[in-house]
Formats: C-alpha cells, structure tokens, sequence
C-alpha cells in the first residue's frame, strides 16, 4: 500500500488518502475554536462601526457571510496561522489555537510525510487556512468579481525564495467540512510538477473569467487541459509536490469551504522563509527536539510579528520576499 502510494505521488506529483484525520477528535476542536475567533473579529468590527450587529444569533457560515457583505472584505488574516510578508502594522490579528497545533503534529498526517519526505520532519511556515464562502453571496470588488474567488493557478515552490529550491518541501491540504465538486475544492494538473518551476505573472489577469488578477501562472504555459479536481470528505488528506501545478474551483455552493493546507520538509532544509517560525514536527534521531507545545508555537508567532512590524515596511525588502519574477517578464505577455 505504501508502495502504491509513493509511486502515485511520484508519477502524478499528488496523492489523496482518505481518513487520515479523525474528523471528531481532530476537526471538530478546530471548528470549536474558530467560534471563538469569529466572536472576536465580530466585536472588533461592531466597535470600530464597521458593523450594524455582532450576528450573534446566526450560525457560523451565515455569520461570516453576513459580515463579508457589510464590510465588503473578507477578513482572512483573522482565522490564518501566518502573517502578511510585507506592512505589518498595528498587531495583525492570526490564530494558533491548541486544536489547530494539534492538526500540524497529527501522527497519521506525519505518518505519510514521512513516506514520502523521511523521518526527519520540519514544519515548513508557509502554511496557511483558508476561508471561501459561497461566490454568489459575497460583495463584488471594483472590477465585478467576487472578494474571494477561485485561487488562480500556481505551483508552492512559487512561494518561496531560492534558498529552497533543493528543499523537498511537500504540502499537505485537508478541508474542515466535506468539500464536492460545487464547493471548490482542489484543482490539480496531473504530472505537471515534472516540467519544472514556471514563471508566476505579478498581477496578471491573462487566465480568463473567473480567476482575480494576482500573482499566477499563464496557463499556455502548461497542460491546463489536464486539470481534475479533487472533491474530499472530512478527514481525506492531499499531499501535493512543490512543483505541482495546481489551483482550486470556484465554491457555487451554498456552504463555505474550509480548508488548510500545512507544509513540510525535511529538518535542515531552507523553509524559503526563514524570518517566519517552523518546528521541529517528528524527528527519530531526536525525539526531544520534537515541539508539542501549543503555547510555545504561538509564542514564536507574537515574536515574528513583532519583528515584522520592523521590516518590509513602504516598499522596503530589509527580508528578501518570494517575488523572483520582475514586472515584464516575456511569459506575462497577454
């Protein structure tokens, strides 16, 4: 079974493996605690007057929503575990709760890495949880496009710097609710990560409707018309490679999708974003090594924003950003 599964991975560049996270003992906390972080970015919003109400009576997905279309903002730094890279300022909210630590150091999520990247395992800090509700209910941006839409095409070594491009960095993405077709889940392009790191466009909108102007990959640069999605249940996990094109569907549904998605390489091996905190997730040759303590991980979150907030500020690059791909770039010809 291993077996099978390292070939997959190897000749597709993805794998998904059904019930890896035990959705009550594992999910269910998480969701518990994002509660508690809705509950603060609703009274945070209803004291600056940004709000009519604090939606109390309302449940999770309609509360979010009914705040995204008074605000016309999505408030993603609020529910994530990473921080901006650039003009952090004025305590950035972020959330490392115990549950969602729990998640990082699960020993059936670090079973499989370590069959596809070893033993030694390093909690990379480019990790991010995300957040769609349904397009038709959210606010339209200056250009008529949903505030959060499909996620455009792109590959994770993309995202960091180059001091990792030897780094066997892998992600891992799991969503908190089922996650079918309608609800935007993953879409990938099978084998695409053996053609090599392409060139990710800086504000590029050549990629048709449906996909927001940003940082992605022009998709005449790859197989585009290979893409699957990938529908999961909650508890299925994907391990994607870095180099795996990939990007995710539009949610038309009526629920919000939820999602996380974790990455890891082996201890040692450049993160691609050294300023921001990783640990030490499972090692055999150091077991004492291994963090699991969630008060500590978010200890070293609050002392990375406080050192964030001394760089990087209006325009300047004092920590060397994942932006390799200058303004112009022939491949960004539309």
């Amino acid at each position: 079974m291993s077996k099978t599964l390292i070939e997959q991975f190897a000749e597709q560049g993805f794998v998904k493996v059904e019930g890896v996270l035990d959705p009550e003992s594992v999910l269910d906390p998480i969701i518990e605690e994002y509660h508690g972080v809705l509950d603060q970015l609703a009274s945070d919003l209803y004291e600056a007057g940004k709000i009519s109400s604090k939606f109390e009576d309302l449940p999770f997905d309609a509360r979010l929503i009914k705040i995204c279309q008074e605000t016309k903002q999505a408030h993603s730094q609020y529910f994530d575990f990473s921080l901006p890279f650039q003009g952090v300022q004025d305590d950035p909210p972020f959330w490392t709760g115990p549950a969602v630590f729990n998640a990082f150091v699960n020993a059936n999520l670090l079973d499989i890495v370590e069959q596809l990247i070893g033993p030694e395992i390093y909690s990379n800090p480019v990790q991010h949880v995300r957040i769609k509700p349904p397009e038709k209910l959210l606010p339209k941006n200056d250009l008529g496009n949903p505030v959060i839409g499909a996620t455009p095409w792109h590959q994770d070594h993309g995202v960091v710097t180059e001091e990792a491009d030897d780094t066997n960095m892998i992600t891992t993405w799991f969503s908190l609710t089922d996650t079918p077709v309608e609800s935007g889940p993953l879409n990938v392009v099978p084998g695409s990560h053996g053609g090599g790191l392409l060139t990710h466009c800086l504000d590029y909108d050549g990629n048709g409707p449906g996909f927001l102007p940003g940082r992605q990959i022009p998709r005449r640069l790859f197989e585009n018309d290979d893409a699957i999605p990938l529908p999961t249940k909650r508890g299925d996990v994907i391990f994607l490679h870095k180099q795996l094109v990939h990007g995710s569907l539009a949610n038309v549904s009526d629920r919000i999708r939820w999602s996380f998605d974790l990455r890891y390489n082996p201890i040692g091996q450049s993160t691609g974003r050294e300023i921001f905190p990783g640990f030490v997730a499972r090692s055999h040759a150091n077991p004492a090594s291994e963090l699991r303590d969630a008060d500590e991980w978010r200890r070293s979150w609050l002392n990375c924003r406080a050192r964030m907030a001394r760089v990087n500020q209006e325009g300047m690059d004092e920590v060397k950003t994942f932006s390799r791909w200058a303004d112009g770039h022939p491949d960004c010809e539309t």
